[in-house]
């Protein structure tokens, strides 16, 4: 497993973390990569574009003279795309240009490009990324004590991190070529575009564990799958309980019914004695 130093905003080392190397010891496969920032940019495409066509432009649909006899060409419609301000022909049009690429190969391109920065040493990881207060001055001495930037020309960074740390995020919105987001919302080609990449320790276990080839799904989604069974088990119990308490209650309704026929013919018994002690 890669070793690499913590830091902190002072440029400090703070400690050691070990990276996976199913995740951050990847070979750099620029087919792959490649792959997965054209299915990024296509899925950001607006598709809006569109051109007029001769049903779309303004004009007369009248025949403009007869179709023999002029010594002219013969024409249909001044609408047509031979003519100045007709119709286009074969234009682009409005549709949807994103499509879709397997999870495997996504995730693959990640790996692939985070290695990469990593082998690079553009990949730094920060102990936490703590500010007191939203100061754009804050930030910029701290990001130049990381040497992340010079007075001629900014470094990209993009800095992964919470998005619930609103003071990272108002001090770095006005810092040219700076960009801030979660572990959850980093693509292939954020990473390929900034040069620098800064990953605080509760982002590097995120992106860890969702990147992480063994694992299959985040933990919601393995307590979700683990807890399925477990219910599906729990209602035949409740059934098997349910059919077992029925036929208790049938047994112990018999008896009762037993005992009030038995009372009901001792009852005339004791009509008879009184009706023989009042005769004599």
């Amino acid at each position: 497993m890669p070793t690499v130093k913590v830091r902190n905003l002072k440029n400090k080392e703070v400690g050691d973390v070990e990276l996976l190397d199913a995740v951050f010891g990847v070979e750099l496969n620029e087919a792959l990569i490649h792959s997965a920032v054209m299915n990024y940019q296509a899925n950001g495409r607006q598709g809006t574009s569109a051109t007029k066509t001769r049903g779309n432009v303004s004009g007369s649909g009248r025949k403009l003279w007869k179709q023999k006899g002029t010594g002219r060409a013969r024409i249909a419609s001044l609408r047509s795309p031979l003519w100045k301000g007709g119709g286009n022909v074969h234009g682009p049009q409005p549709r949807d240009w994103s499509y879709q690429m397997p999870k495997k190969m996504r995730r693959g391109a990640l790996r692939s490009a985070l290695s990469e920065r990593l082998r690079e040493g553009n990949l730094l990881i920060i102990d936490e990324f703590t500010f007191k207060s939203p100061k754009t001055s804050e930030f910029v001495g701290a990001v130049s004590g990381l040497a992340l930037a010079t007075s001629k020309k900014p470094v990209k960074t993009l800095i992964v991190d919470s998005l619930d740390n609103q003071n990272l995020i108002l001090s770095s919105r006005n810092v040219e070529k700076t960009k801030v987001t979660n572990s959850f919302g980093l693509n292939i080609y954020d990473i390929i575009y900034h040069e620098k990449l800064l990953i605080s320790k509760a982002a590097l276990e995120e992106l860890t564990a969702l990147l992480d080839p063994k694992r299959e799904g985040t933990a919601s989604e393995v307590e979700a799958v683990e807890a399925k069974p477990k219910a599906k088990k729990a209602a035949p119990a409740a059934a098997e309980a349910a059919v077992e308490e029925k036929p208790k209650a049938k047994k112990e309704a018999k008896p009762k019914a037993e005992k009030a026929p038995k009372a009901e013919k001792e009852a005339p018994a004791v009509e008879a004695t009184e009706e023989a002690t009042d005769n004599e």
